[in-house]
């Protein structure tokens, strides 16, 4: 039961492949799952990710806060830059080039810690890279959209923050709680809480492709473009940056996934709820979510067969996924 789960859990790539494409196809059949749908989806996704923390977590970080660190700073200095610069490139129309710069001013994706556990990389070390930039979002990511896409659109940085804690600080912090006082409560849920999260991922983005469906047909291309620029540069540069501050070949693929892969179900949140005047915001960010699941799983599947030997006796070397 548990390895079907998990195997439909990896195959995440194909579900948002898939419903983005029946979305095309006949939007009716995913179009009901929005508004506060989307909102309260993504919130369970955070649960989900709350209740697989526990305090011991937040004390590993001090046991390795170099690698942490040039995480955290390459996620949000590279994937903001990048979506600022490809918008202003390609320029964008503006509903397109706010939901790129908003997506990239985004967290790292759950889905991250997948990705490193397909390529044999330091899973520990991405889950508490994940967990960082996520809890750092509350206010980075209200800040560098503010900064980057206030030239596009006025931006509601306060709104935009009020939001992100609703989303994302309330629900992690309730599912810590619940690992701490009702931990068998969370054994019972956590086999399938991967799987639920994907799917749920899979209905945001395919209710946002087949809500701007016409959009997507008139400027799919220069969409796919824009955001296929913004990932692939993201798992590029996050390599060639954490290798460049003299960081193991191991941990710079660690860091590389969480730079590449955003959180696009916050995006696609924040923008139907603060860029509601501008329904195709919410595009590049349903968009991302194909693209950085489908690159990452290439990237994940190359690295897979060129294993790295950790080096074990250093906190990065712990928590490496097996073959």
């Amino acid at each position: 039961m548990n390895r079907a789960l998990s195997l439909a859990t990896n195959l995440f790539p194909i579900w948002v492949l898939a419903g983005g494409a029946l979305a095309l196809i006949h939007p009716p059949w995913f179009t009901w799952f929005s508004g506060d749908f989307i909102a309260w989806g993504l919130a369970g996704i955070m649960l989900g990710m709350g209740i697989t923390l526990s305090m011991d977590d937040f004390r590993r970080v001090l046991k390795m806060p170099r690698a942490v660190g040039i995480g955290f700073i390459a996620h949000y200095a590279i994937m903001p830059f990048l979506g600022w610069s490809i918008a202003h490139l390609l320029r964008l129309e503006t509903p397109f080039a706010v939901g790129l710069i908003l997506v990239s001013c985004c967290p790292s994706g759950t889905a991250s810690n997948v990705v490193n556990y397909l390529a044999r990389s330091n899973v520990a070390l991405s889950g508490l890279m994940t967990m960082c930039s996520t809890l750092g979002a509350i206010v980075m990511t209200p800040l560098l959209t503010k900064w980057l896409a206030g030239k596009y659109v006025p931006v509601d940085a306060h709104g935009l923050f009020l939001s992100t804690v609703k989303i994302v600080l309330a629900p992690v912090i309730i599912g810590e709680a619940l690992n701490r006082y009702l931990p068998r409560f969370v054994k019972f849920v956590l086999p399938v809480s991967p799987l639920v999260s994907v799917l749920t991922i899979t209905l945001i983005c395919a209710s946002i492709i087949g809500g701007s469906a016409e959009d997507f047909k008139r400027s799919g291309s220069i969409l796919l473009l824009a955001v296929f620029l913004l990932h692939s540069g993201g798992f590029l540069l996050g390599y060639f940056f954490s290798r460049l501050l003299r960081c193991d070949e191991l941990t710079s693929r660690t860091i590389s996934v969480e730079v590449g892969m955003q959180n696009s179900g916050l995006g696609a949140a924040l923008a139907k709820e603060h860029f509601a005047q501008m329904p195709p915001a919410a595009l590049p960010c349903a968009i991302s979510a194909t693209f950085h699941s489908v690159i990452g799983s290439l990237l994940a599947g190359v690295w897979r067969l060129r294993p790295v030997q950790p080096a074990h006796n250093s906190p990065a070397g712990k928590g490496v996924a097996k073959p």
